[in-house]
């Protein structure tokens, strides 16, 4: 009898590689039986260094699983620099259109004659391939990156077309989006949804889920039910499975490796729950006033800190000179108490019991690592999706505690944040008193409770595995 192979076409993004990769290596230790194929796009310059290292770890870290195969496509010519400068989102979703063939060919020509295909299952950006699976006549599955709110977000994008026929302005009234329990401003909308090309490509999406086989969705039912009620309610969706959450608890390498030592050292010296952490993801960046004004925060706060700083669109001259990004002095101020660094192991740093708190950009992977080890974050987005998650967050769950739903990079419409703003939220999520602490500690508890045998998300995925026919 011949062994099921599911095919995984993950997007050519860190956020959206890692949790896909996880995730596969859990099905194969679901089912001693099942085998995988990643057909993987060649990443683009400048974020091909952090992708070609992970893949480089997690294929060393499978390598002796015969079940699982690499295939690394050639790079296609993108589309005309123009489009990105209209939408990055539907740069993207038109670039991945255009490998369509070579992930037809890729699947054809490295069809194992001892497996049949009994999926193609699709990252979320790349709903085109559906047409791919549909030729070939094989069951596509979207697998959703980002939360069951997010989700159910994308798929009103239709409701609202059909009612309004043009994309969100900001200064459209409050949204009563059946996703969210509450109602939502359309300053917390992402930016996509305010840009018509934007717009119109995750509308597109959203309606491209429909023709699947079924949805997976990097979530757990516990953290997000009344979301997940609106979407499952759905009588024109596919069947939703949550499946998350799905984390490198290893940790990404990152090209400042060799800091890791030095950080984690750094943290051992500290006491238990003292420390804030700072972290914006790997396209997270903050201009050079807004840097200062954070800097004059953490130094009036007087809490222990460990700051994160990505410089790549400042300039590769601040890279190991932060004094000349921060306010004049800070650092040896504030050397006994407070650590700046480039590149960091979010996820060492987020275990680490000196730990206490996490500014971060409410990335979906940021959110779900902060909960799995019981660290309340603050919120400040910046881009994709991320206003909405905070949104989320701090509205809906009660799971952060907000410094701003809708601040987005590139834009100065809402100001700088000052430093007594950011000084009172650090004293508020360094409270140990304050209540969301309590709710994330009983999160954390739930998100690993669902990976074992009899939780949702192990029940959900056995429920993937056993549909898959």
């Amino acid at each position: 009898m011949k062994k099921a192979e599911l095919v995984f076409f993950p997007a050519p993004g860190i956020g959206h590689l890692v949790p896909t990769c996880q995730f596969a290596k859990k099905l194969l230790n679901l089912d001693e039986e099942l085998c995988i194929t990643m057909i993987i796009i060649r990443p683009q310059a400048p974020f091909d260094a952090s992708i070609n290292a992970y893949i480089q770890s997690f294929s060393s870290s499978t390598a002796g699983d015969r079940r699982i195969k690499f295939i690394t496509l050639a790079q296609v010519e993108p589309p005309p620099f123009e489009e990105f400068t209209k939408s990055m989102e539907n740069f993207f979703s038109l670039m991945i259109s255009s490998y369509k063939p070579l992930v037809k060919d890729a699947i054809i020509n490295n069809k194992d004659s001892n497996t049949r295909i009994v999926g193609l299952v699709i990252d979320m950006f790349c709903s085109s391939m559906v047409d791919v699976a549909k030729e070939l006549e094989i069951p596509p599955y979207i697998f959703f990156t980002s939360g069951a709110g997010f989700l159910g977000f994308v798929l009103y994008l239709s409701v609202w077309h059909s009612q309004n026929g043009r994309e969100f302005n900001l200064t459209d009234s409050v949204l009563d989006i059946p996703a969210y329990a509450n109602l939502v401003p359309s300053n917390v909308l992402p930016s996509f949804a305010l840009n018509k090309e934007g717009y119109i490509a995750f509308r597109n999406f959203g309606v491209r889920f429909k023709e699947t086989r079924g949805i997976l969705i990097n979530t757990f039912a516990e953290l997000e039910p009344h979301a997940l009620n609106s979407v499952t309610s759905d009588p024109e969706l596919p069947p939703v499975y949550t499946v998350g959450p799905n984390l490198d608890l290893e940790g990404q390498k990152g090209k400042e490796e060799n800091n890791k030592e030095e950080i984690m050292k750094w943290l051992e010296d500290q006491p238990p729950s003292s420390v804030l952490f700072l972290c914006f993801g790997s396209m997270g960046v903050l201009g050079i006033p807004q840097l200062q004004e954070l800097a004059i925060a953490l130094e009036r706060s007087g809490v222990r800190f460990l700051w994160s700083i990505n410089v790549s669109s400042i300039g590769s001259e601040y890279s190991s000179n932060f004094d000349e990004l921060l306010p004049e002095g800070f650092l040896s101020r504030t050397k006994d108490r407070g650590m700046v660094c480039g590149w960091s192991p979010q996820v060492h740093v987020l275990a680490h019991k000196a730990t206490a708190g996490f500014v971060s950009h409410c990335g979906w992977n940021s959110i779900m690592e902060s909960l799995w080890h019981g660290v309340p974050l603050v919120t400040w987005p910046l881009y994709g999706e991320q206003q909405i998650n905070a949104f989320q967050m701090v509205k809906d769950l009660e799971l952060a505690v907000e410094l701003r739903l809708d601040y987005r990079t590139g834009n100065t419409s809402g100001g700088i944040v000052t430093a007594e703003e950011i000084e009172n939220v650090i004293k508020c999520i360094m409270d140990s008193e304050n209540p969301v602490r309590k709710k994330v500690k009983q999160m954390e508890e739930k998100s690993r409770e669902v990976l074992m045998e009899g939780g949702s998300s192990f029940d959900s995925s056995r429920c993937f595995i056993k549909d898959l026919s």
